[in-house]
């Protein structure tokens, strides 16, 4: 999958259907920056990722990257 493969998809469509499969832990297991690690939420982890162009990046990789199970809707709008 390619960057052109989220047209479409919002930042919190992608960061919630994250969330909901790897939980806050996992994900910061999976990208190590505070807003997931220090009381994270959706609203909070939007704000840094909407401002830190190196973060978003490496969230939206993941989400190419991640094998979502066949019930699960990869392009959740």
């Amino acid at each position: 999958m390619s960057v052109q493969d989220l047209h479409g998809i919002t930042l919190e469509a992608l960061l919630t259907r994250l969330v909901d499969h790897y939980g806050w832990d996992g994900l910061a297991k999976r990208i190590d920056i505070n807003c997931f690690t220090s009381d994270p939420s959706i609203k909070s982890s939007l704000k840094f990722l909407r401002k830190t162009p190196w973060a978003r990046a490496r969230v939206e990789e993941l989400y190419l990257n991640t094998q979502f199970t066949t019930h699960e809707d990869r392009h959740v709008q």
